[in-house]
């Protein structure tokens, strides 16, 4: 460890024996609320950073309890050592308004998994100029780390904690990991920050060491999200940039052009731990060999696809873990956010000029469209699109010959059209429509009947 690193942890844990975890004391039966400021009360001596603790628990669900260390000193005590810690984070408050989010990605937890649940409010931190807000997240890790060390002698393990940290606040978390020598359980990234991180060194940023398991979800990564890998598994929803739904117009409404995108990754993550459908991420170099079908399984992790959520390590088993492994998916617009991948393949009759196609997958008032651009020196093309059903519910299947104007290509012989549901496994073979002519002006559908298994 460098003299830099050293001369930090020892004062985390000088501070550990000096300082007291700031938070309001208030009576057991009264609810605390986070905090929010204004300009001129940011402006207040000693209002810029203050550090404060809310508890959650199954017990008080709805209703947080102020939390320091003379909370700890009660009979009985309101935090159980014995139960895993979820700590929440937030991150930079541009206007100083409480993260509305916080409460509910809370109750989410709870309602997953019987734990403490603590939201560390930074707003006065985190609030108004960004840059000097960048400067305090440090501070905040410190003051994390206190509490942390507190907690450890009241029967906690470092290996019980884990750290949710939202845009700036998953840097907080990877500091306070950094502090402990990534000996904390886990650390989740909900789009890191990349404004200020995206050159930054490791120590600096979140990263794979801070934790026994760090995943990340990344969402808006070419804007206020941070575009390289930070995790064992890095998830990068619809790319990690534009996420379905959201506004992509500067004449949208503000919170759809500015921060949509960013959010989601907050939003599918509350989704995920308690929705029904699993959210699985496929490895891949890139969006694009994703997109075009040249990643399909997840034989790299013994068939066992990273989930978003609770469940160990994301659900991988393989030792030892990978590092800054990007997995790709495609969501839907709103919660669950689930989308089933279909692979499509199709093979045409060589071409003289180029011509395009439109498929489309039906399924009630679902439907489904991807347009192949069709070349004179291919005959075979893969695509992955997004459909609410799985694969075994759609109903029907269409192609049309979409070229008329653009291209000069008259009827098109399609030898195969195959559907696939990734992650490919093992089992049934793709799902076939063989030697079909697509005239220009003749769409042609075919109805698929099938059976879902039980």
């Amino acid at each position: 460890m460098s003299w830099k690193r050293s001369a930090v942890v020892l004062w985390a844990l000088t501070l550990s024996f000096t300082s007291v975890a700031t938070g309001e004391q208030q009576q057991a039966d009264a609810c605390a609320d986070l905090s929010n400021t204004t300009w001129p009360g940011y402006r207040r001596p000693g209002a810029r950073l203050q550090v404060r603790y809310l508890l959650l628990t199954r017990r008080n669900p709805d209703c947080a309890h102020a939390f320091g260390q003379d909370s700890l000193r009660r009979r009985p005590p309101p935090f159980d050592a014995s139960l895993p810690t979820k700590v929440i984070v937030h991150g930079y408050r541009a206007l100083g308004s409480r993260p509305s989010w916080a409460k509910a990605l809370a109750r989410a937890l709870l309602a997953a998994q019987d734990a403490n649940v603590l939201l560390v409010d930074w707003v006065y931190g985190a609030s108004f100029a960004y840059n000097l807000v960048v400067q305090n997240y440090k501070e905040v890790a410190l003051e994390l780390s206190v509490l942390i060390n507190q907690l450890q002698k009241h029967g906690c393990t470092l290996d019980s904690f884990h750290l949710i940290g939202v845009s700036l606040g998953a840097h907080v978390a990877g500091f306070v990991g950094t502090l402990f020598e990534g000996k904390l359980g886990r650390i989740t990234g909900l789009d890191p920050a990349g404004p200020m991180f995206k050159g930054a060194d490791t120590y600096d940023r979140l990263d794979p060491s801070d934790a026994r398991f760090v995943d990340a979800i990344h969402t808006d990564s070419d804007y206020f999200g941070i575009s390289i890998p930070v995790g064992h598994v890095d998830f990068f929803l619809n790319g990690g940039k534009d996420q379905t739904g959201c506004a992509h117009s500067r004449f949208a409404s503000m919170y759809g052009y500015v921060i949509c995108d960013h959010m989601r990754a907050l939003h599918v993550y509350i989704s995920s731990l308690s929705s029904s459908c699993a959210l699985k991420g496929i490895p891949c170099s890139s969006y694009e060999d994703f997109l075009t079908g040249k990643c399909v399984d997840c034989d790299m992790f013994q068939g066992s696809c990273p989930t978003i959520g609770l469940s160990g390590n994301s659900g991988i088993t393989v030792s030892p873990l990978p590092k800054e492994q990007k997995v790709f998916l495609l969501t839907s617009s709103s919660p669950p956010f689930c989308a089933h991948h279909i692979l499509l393949e199709l093979e045409v009759s060589p071409l003289e000029k180029s011509a395009e196609v439109e498929v489309t997958l039906s399924t009630g008032n679902w439907r489904t469209d991807e347009r192949l651009r069709l070349q004179t020196s291919a005959t075979a093309y893969r695509a992955v699109v997004a459909h609410p059903v799985a694969l075994c519910e759609i109903a029907s299947i269409g192609l049309k010959n979409t070229g008329n104007r653009l291209y000069r290509q008259g009827d098109v012989h399609v030898r195969s059209v195959c559907l696939s549901e990734l992650p490919l496994l093992r089992q049934p073979k793709p799902l076939c429509v063989n030697n079909i002519r697509v005239r220009r002006g003749a769409p042609w559908t075919h109805d698929l009947v099938q059976v879902c298994e039980a």
